[in-house]
């Protein structure tokens, strides 16, 4: 596909860098030399330097006749415009990052009146994202499937837990009832497809799907069910903060935000008068503990620099906190923290390129069965994917085990109206059933592509059908 992306901010290098990996024709548009450079350098991209508002710098950048144009830079305004532009310039679908919240009333006349199809908003969806950790303090991430129907959860391993040391297939009568697979296991950097044979080992992070009331069970029965979280502290006043507040207060739930800006402070105080806020330096260790940390059932660091958001939570798991979850966008940093015991890292960036990556892989496969829901699990080394089945999906009808599925490709869950199915060897997909996919290789578009290529009577691998 044809993509140009305007703006090469974390988003922008971060979409583009995915993208390249699946084989797409990049061009970047950004009005600074540097990180255009820098672009140019590291990746297989063409780049142009100027002003994505401008219709002549977007027809050099290839808009006209171009499959996609995301427009991701630091001003909702020109992401707006240069979506008008490219759409009258003959771009077939335009994706724009609209983050203020003064819009989010109007989005549905902006799509219109702007020739927008999609809108993002990645400080509102990591919001989201932290709202669900804070739900299931147990959870390292959670990811959701089929309207919450399913849920996957990934969690980190303890010496004491009964699943070390055991192969899967010998768990408990308690456990095997539950509807739950194991579907991906990640120890070492290296991410596993588990079978029944597997044996877990301490600090490997396991990944659960299921329905959301067994993934409650299991953990109870682990003895890692964590009361419902009633007091969240908070550090760093931004755009994620608001609209992570705006969840919580409406959820009842007693917060204390902690921000350097006093004219920051201020707005928030404003718009959350139940929420208590701090005008300080969340770095500052007496100030930490002179508002009593400890005391709090969560920890959440949402500054704009990397590293203050990793220090302050390894300060916080040293207070013994329950749950702590941490703002990374840089991936080599987010790796350091979960090796030092921080599972719970989001970005930002990663959740956006996520959320485009499912709609760009949606337009590859049109024709196909049709992609709801795109997870990356792992810091990327694995993906989950939630499909519809339809009459053009191969082997419909015929049983799992008779299923040549390609390597590091697992067949996860399968709803059917109201069932959520787990599937088994004699289990077989039907029309317009919702499947969920996990798989350890990247670039799947449909579930066409989790097939193993058919040999024809020669020997020699044919195409799809």
């Amino acid at each position: 596909m044809k993509i140009v992306i305007v703006g090469n901010g974390k988003v922008g290098y971060s979409l583009a860098e995915q993208l390249v990996r699946e084989k797409h024709d990049i061009t970047v548009v950004d009005v600074r030399e540097d990180p255009l450079r820098r672009a140019a350098d590291s990746l297989d991209i063409m780049v142009v330097r100027g002003n994505g508002v401008s219709a002549d710098v977007l027809r050099e950048a290839g808009v006209v006749g171009a499959d996609l144009l995301v427009a991701a830079t630091n001003s909702d305004e020109v992401n707006m415009i240069c979506c008008l532009t490219a759409k009258n310039l003959g771009t077939k679908y335009t994706i724009a990052r609209i983050r203020n919240q003064e819009y989010t009333a109007s989005l549905a006349e902006l799509r219109r009146n702007l020739k927008i199809d999609t809108i993002i908003n990645p400080e509102s969806a990591t919001a989201v994202e932290i709202s669900r950790l804070l739900r299931f303090p147990s959870a390292a991430n959670i990811e959701t499937f089929c309207r919450g129907r399913v849920e996957l959860m990934g969690f980190r391993l303890q010496e004491n837990d009964f699943l070390v040391g055991k192969p899967l297939h010998a768990l408990s009568a308690q456990v095997k009832k539950l509807s739950l697979l194991f579907c991906a296991v990640e120890r070492g950097g290296q991410m596993i497809i588990p079978n029944g044979s597997f044996v877990p080992s301490v600090d490997d992070k396991l990944y659960l799907i299921g329905r959301p009331d067994s993934l409650d069970q299991f953990f109870r029965l682990l003895g890692r069910y964590a009361p419902k979280v009633k007091q969240v502290f908070l550090v760093g006043g931004g755009k994620i903060s608001m609209y992570l507040a705006s969840i919580l207060d409406r959820a009842g739930i007693k917060l204390k935000i902690v921000e350097l800006d006093e004219k920051r402070c201020r707005q928030i105080s404003e718009r959350f008068p139940r929420a208590m806020t701090i005008c300080g330096d969340g770095t500052d260790q007496e100030l930490l503990e002179s508002e009593n940390l400890s005391s709090y059932d969560a920890f959440v660091a949402l500054t704009d620099r990397d590293e203050d958001n990793l220090i302050i939570s390894l300060y916080a798991m040293q207070q013994g906190l329950p749950k702590i979850i941490t703002k990374c966008n840089r991936e080599n940093y987010a790796g350091i923290a979960r090796s030092v015991g921080l599972d719970s890292v989001i970005s930002p960036k990663f959740i956006t390129a996520s959320h485009i990556l499912r709609l760009v892989r949606g337009m590859q496969n049109s024709q196909g069965s049709v992609m709801n829901s795109f997870h990356r699990i792992a810091g990327g080394a694995a993906e989950a994917m939630e499909f519809t089945v339809t009459a053009s999906t191969r082997h419909l009808g015929v049983a799992l085990k008779d299923l040549s599925l390609r390597p590091g490709v697992l067949i996860a869950v399968i709803v059917r109206g109201q069932d959520i199915i787990i599937p088994e060897g004699s289990t077989a997909l039907q029309s317009d059933d919702k499947v969920i996919i996990i798989s350890c290789n990247s670039g799947i578009t449909g579930l066409n592509d989790i097939y193993a290529p058919e040999r024809s009577a020669s020997g020699t691998s044919g195409g799809q059908q």
